[in-house]
């Protein structure tokens, strides 16, 4: 499709994605919905990429939904666009892939749930976070309830959530939030290098990792390490793990002669 709110380049197996609305602070509109999806799409169609970095144009990463067409919305119209929100970052969630977040700005209400469907989040020193949802007589429905305190425990979650303040990325940092906090200029730079850390790992041992570390969050731990063990030994059965622990081998026996 014709892109207008996102554009996106391809360098071998990373992906650089940029929100790119920046006269509505890359809002969470229907078009940019739409656009989420069709990426997505393309995304998992390509076997080659292995890791996405997300940012915005401008002064915000997503600075939240699109208020002036959410206002007028009927319950059932919520329900809706809450679920076509949530249904991009349960895809986010489940992909194979990586997301790396590389929030440069405002990361507020949605545009901080999707920064929580990311697998890693660093943050310009000018990055800005919140949920100010409960100002608009609404609260965070695009999975902020439910991602925030598994990531930051309950006590934090609740005071963001009730009083909707924003808070600075060195707070965000200070509470587990994000993972990093980099100097605005390389922020890009500090994402692209992760990405390059991630892809000098097994490609299947890292999406396996993903998927017992997101799926075991959500059950008792005896089922989650049932899980895990199971996971674990998908990897004995993948040709990255016999070439990557043959090499490991080889490079032992050859120093050690």
């Amino acid at each position: 499709m014709d892109y207008s709110k996102i554009y996106f380049k391809k360098d071998n197996s990373v992906m650089k994605v940029v929100f790119n609305n920046p006269e509505k602070l890359n809002a969470l509109t229907a078009e940019f919905i739409k656009e989420m999806n069709c990426l997505l799409d393309e995304i998992e169609a390509d076997e080659n990429l292995q890791v996405i970095i997300l940012t915005g144009e401008g002064k915000a990463f997503i600075a939240g939904a699109d208020i002036s067409a959410m206002k007028t919305m009927t319950p059932a119209e919520a329900i809706k666009y809450a679920s076509d929100t949530t249904e991009i970052y349960r895809r986010m969630e489940e992909s194979k892939k990586i997301f790396i977040a590389a929030i440069n700005g405002y990361a507020l209400g949605g545009g901080c749930e999707l920064a929580l469907a990311c697998d890693l989040r660093i943050a310009s020193m000018k990055a800005k976070f919140g949920l100010p949802e409960t100002g608009l007589g609404i609260f965070p429905g695009g999975g902020g309830t439910q991602r925030l305190p598994r990531l930051i425990g309950m006590a934090r979650a609740k005071e963001l959530v009730y009083t909707g303040k924003t808070i600075s990325a060195s707070k965000a940092y200070e509470i587990g939030l994000v993972n990093e906090v980099i100097e605005h200029d390389e922020l890009m730079h500090e994402a692209e290098n992760l990405a390059f850390v991630i892809l000098k790992n097994s490609k299947s041992g890292v999406s396996l990792a993903k998927e017992s570390l997101n799926k075991g969050m959500q059950m008792d731990i005896v089922s989650a390490i049932n899980l895990e063990k199971n996971l674990f030994g998908l990897c004995f059965a993948t040709e990255d793990q016999k070439v990557r622990m043959s090499a490991f081998f080889e490079k032992k026996n050859a120093k050690s002669k």
